[in-house]
């Protein structure tokens, strides 16, 4: 199984345009990286993981700077003490924000967008680990990820309405409607409701729904997976889901034959052949 180069050319060799995030020691939640995928705990359970102005900010930079990380290829979110995240924290957020001007509203919901842009721009597959309760900025967290595992057990709710808000919050009624419809999502974003882990399931939220016990083991092995697999084309394939949201079908043709070309350009294209013909099983290197 070989992974030597079939192509000229060294990878990534730009000054600055590489990094190494294994080494990251996170302040306002647990970050470990493992055999190419990070694994990202909100870490409150007492609160069930609610986020902070911090945590955001953090969050954030984080995603921006895994477009850089050579060494990450797959990212999990999870909450830890059996729920997800209950949202913005009502004493550190909610609060503080009854008092701001309307300059000081708007800096802060940009940047809570601003985190969703960046978990929709990095290049890596993310993988939602979803338990317990998954409650209003948490479930932007949910619905910006890739993937969403979830359990029978846990209940998503976009809750922005009951808080005297609009449901067309961190891109919720962009994203939302893609993932499961435009009715199931204005019901969802008018009410308020809970959605069960089975429903969520059914609805085509989650994309498998687990045991509690396996369900953070579940979607590493499943970012492991993707981890292993050919992670620029990976990449692609999310830049491509990504940016064809606003393009005509001729636009996306187009765009996809430009994407599938750059990808040819691969060694792990070349990888791929080679193993086909000596029946084996390639052994992608991301280059």
């Amino acid at each position: 199984m070989s992974t030597q180069r079939y192509l000229p050319g060294q990878a990534h060799q730009l000054p600055g345009h590489r990094q190494t995030l294994s080494s990251y020691t996170a302040l306002h939640f647990l970050f470990e990286v493992n055999q190419g995928v990070a694994t990202i705990t909100l870490n409150r359970p007492e609160r069930k993981n609610p986020l902070s102005f911090e945590s955001y900010a953090e969050l954030r930079d984080l995603f921006r700077a895994l477009v850089y990380a050579d060494d990450v290829h797959a990212v999990v979110v999870t909450g830890a003490g059996g729920n997800f995240c209950s949202g913005g924290d009502v004493h550190e957020i909610i609060g503080p924000l009854t008092k701001l001007d309307m300059p000081g509203l708007l800096a802060f919901t940009r940047m809570t967008g601003d985190l969703v842009k960046a978990m929709r721009a990095c290049p890596q597959p993310i993988v939602a680990a979803i338990d317990g309760i998954c409650a209003g900025a948490g479930a932007l967290l949910a619905l910006a990820s890739d993937l969403r595992y979830g359990t029978a057990r846990s209940k998503t709710f976009f809750l922005f309405n009951r808080v005297g808000l609009a449901g067309c919050d961190m891109g919720a009624c962009a994203l939302l409607p893609r993932v499961i419809g435009q009715g199931r999502a204005s019901e969802l974003l008018y009410t308020g409701r809970g959605l069960g882990g089975a429903e969520a399931e059914r609805w085509g939220f989650y994309n498998r729904v687990c045991e509690a016990e396996s369900l953070l083991s579940d979607a590493q092995s499943m970012a492991a997976q993707l981890a292993q697999g050919p992670t620029f084309a990976n990449s692609m394939t999310k830049k491509m889901l990504q940016q064809e949201w606003n393009m005509g079908v001729d636009e996306a043709i187009e765009a996809e034959a430009q994407a599938q070309a750059i990808c040819m350009m691969t060694n792990d294209f070349h990888r791929a052949y080679q193993a086909f013909v000596a029946k084996q099983t390639p052994v992608f290197q991301g280059d």
